[in-house]
């Protein structure tokens, strides 16, 4: 199983929308890092879902459910989508300030490239963001 984080506004797609809808395509990814880093996900793998812009914090987890294909929002160029599915609400956000004060976070992704949208994480870094969740 692989380890990742995903980035969205929330007031463009929130974690409260993902539990709503049930189920999501990912969409619109146009980074090619990002892209490359959806094109490795397996179904199973489970990601952090980062509210961007507003918030600053992760809020939920995620898991993949549909490995990675042609993103339908592309007028043309090779992007990619994956399906994602709520798993779970943390019991407490961890704010991006708390992330990059944690000494076992310092090198995590999201603190060295933070415009990445889609980044993997180490599974020592996902358990540690959920143990600054209390989850």
């Amino acid at each position: 199983m692989q380890y990742w984080l995903i980035k969205s506004e929330p007031f463009v797609y929130s974690y409260q929308d993902l539990e709503r809808d049930g189920r999501t395509v990912w969409e619109g990814v146009r980074n090619f890092q990002a892209r490359n880093n959806l094109r490795q996900m397996k179904t199973g793998d489970r990601a952090l879902f980062y509210h961007s812009n507003e918030g600053l914090e992760v809020v939920g987890i995620v898991t993949v459910v549909r490995e990675a294909y042609a993103d339908p929002t592309a007028a043309k160029g090779e992007w990619s989508v994956v399906d994602f599915a709520p798993e779970q609400a943390l019991p407490r956000p961890v704010p991006l300030r708390v992330i990059k004060s944690d000494p076992q976070l310092k090198d995590i992704a999201l603190v060295r490239n933070g415009r990445l949208s889609v980044m993997p994480l180490k599974p020592s870094e996902f358990r540690r963001i959920l143990e600054l969740a209390g989850h």
